[in-house]
This record gives C-alpha cells, sequence and structure tokens, in this order.
C-alpha cells in the first residue's frame, strides 16, 4: 500500500475510534456546509456513479445536492478529503477492495 493510501487507512481507523470513543478527536475545523454538488462534479461523475465509487447512496447524494439533509461531522470529512485527493481517495478504496477479496478468497480457500 502507498505512503498516502496508509495514511488515509489511518485516518479511517482513527475516525472510527473517536466514534467509538475509545479516542479523543484533535480538534479540526470542518466547515458546516460542503457543497456535494460542486465536488461530485469537479470528480466527473453522474450521481449514481458517484454513490457508487465513494460507498454513499444514491439518495444521500441527491438529498445533501437538493439541501434536504445535510452530510454530518464524518461525511462531511470524507467529502472534504473527495474534493482534495481524489485519486488518492480512489487508490485508497481499490487497495480496501483488493485486500478485502484477497481476505474473502483465503477465507474460501481455507473453509474447503
Amino acid at each position: 500500500m502507498s505512503k498516502a493510501g496508509k495514511r488515509l487507512l489511518g485516518a479511517a481507523q482513527e475516525m472510527r475510534a473517536i466514534a467509538r470513543g475509545e479516542v479523543k478527536p484533535a480538534h479540526m475545523h470542518i466547515p458546516a456546509d460542503v457543497d456535494v454538488k460542486a465536488i461530485r462534479k469537479n470528480v466527473g461523475l453522474s450521481q449514481d456513479a458517484f454513490a457508487s465509487e465513494f460507498c454513499f447512496s444514491v439518495n444521500q447524494i441527491k438529498d445533501w445536492e437538493q439541501n434536504r439533509t445535510r452530510p454530518l461531522g464524518s461525511n462531511r470529512a470524507y467529502l472534504m478529503m473527495i474534493e482534495r485527493h481524489p485519486e488518492t481517495v480512489r487508490q485508497m478504496l481499490e487497495e480496501m477492495r483488493i485486500e478485502r477479496h484477497d481476505d474473502d478468497s483465503e477465507r474460501m480457500a481455507v473453509g474447503m
């Protein structure tokens, strides 16, 4: 895994630990509003493709873009990561998918 991928994975694990109350968060400014439509358009994806590629539901994307709801803390932070480093996030997600597939294949082989 690349250094950037390891850092993003570490950040995701830290966010999970914070959400579980295992670790206290460092102070980080996350803006109250994120322009989801602008982020999606800058990445060059349809609502369906953006949702699929970055693990959101299409309904979430539609609701955020139409201002029916807004992304909460961790989703806003994730969207900011996508906005600033879309290729790094894509690479990290692909590496995680490959690792998960490899883990699943190993479990299936052991279970035989």
